[in-house]
């Protein structure tokens, strides 16, 4: 049995309703609803929540999946502030013990620190940008990808409590050229990719192991 721990980032602010990434969450808890082998906890940023209650999940969980959307290249406020609030009420409380370093020598293993390794996450984003903005050479992020670009400092937050990244997936262009319906079956498609292929080799690979025995 695998713990899922799912977090909706999208927040409910000015002109954005956050429905993108609330439909995006539903499909993901469906998906591991419909799915035996999975526990799931869920966490919306815009509902009231307890720092504690929220580092026991990430405690808890095997994997964690953020759902996002970017606000002028960086995470919406609302979510900046959870994992800010979570994070630090996580010091020496399972998420992080410090930040690796050994006084005798303070200049090496910076980031290493955390106290997650063994978990892994999975981030989605969504986008005004076409896919083109970061592709295209001439076009605004110079051919550089969300991971590397925009997102990095978010994947080396994860690297320093410990998680490992599972693939990614962006969502591009919702609110201009929106193609939700396309969206969404690459999602479901992203899904069974990376959690159901996953299992399937673990099971056999179990199976060929109670062979030999």
């Amino acid at each position: 049995m695998k713990n899922i721990f799912v977090i909706n980032g999208g927040q409910v602010f000015g002109h954005s309703g956050g429905r993108f990434n609330a439909t995006i969450t539903g499909i993901t808890l469906a998906f591991f609803r419909e799915h035996a082998g999975f526990n799931v906890q869920v966490t919306n940023i815009n509902d009231p929540y307890d720092p504690q209650v929220e580092v026991a999940k990430f405690v808890w969980a095997d994997v964690v999946i953020y759902h996002t959307p970017v606000w002028w290249f960086q995470l919406p406020h609302g979510f900046k502030q959870y994992i800010d609030l979570v994070f630090t009420a996580g010091h020496a409380r399972g998420i992080y013990m410090s930040d690796g370093r050994k006084a005798e020598d303070p200049t090496v293993n910076y980031g290493t620190g955390g106290m997650l390794h063994g978990r892994q996450y999975m981030l989605t984003t969504s986008w005004n940008a076409p896919k083109e903005a970061f592709t295209l050479p001439g076009e605004f992020f110079k051919q550089t990808t969300v991971d590397d670009g925009p997102m990095f400092s978010f994947h080396r937050m994860n690297a320093f409590v410990g998680l490992q990244p599972l693939p990614t997936l962006h969502f591009h262009d919702v609110e201009k050229n929106a193609q939700i319906g396309q969206d969404i079956d690459r999602y479901k498609a992203h899904l069974a990719k990376v959690f159901l292929k996953a299992g399937c080799e673990a099971a056999a690979q179990h199976q060929q192991q109670h062979q030999l025995v």
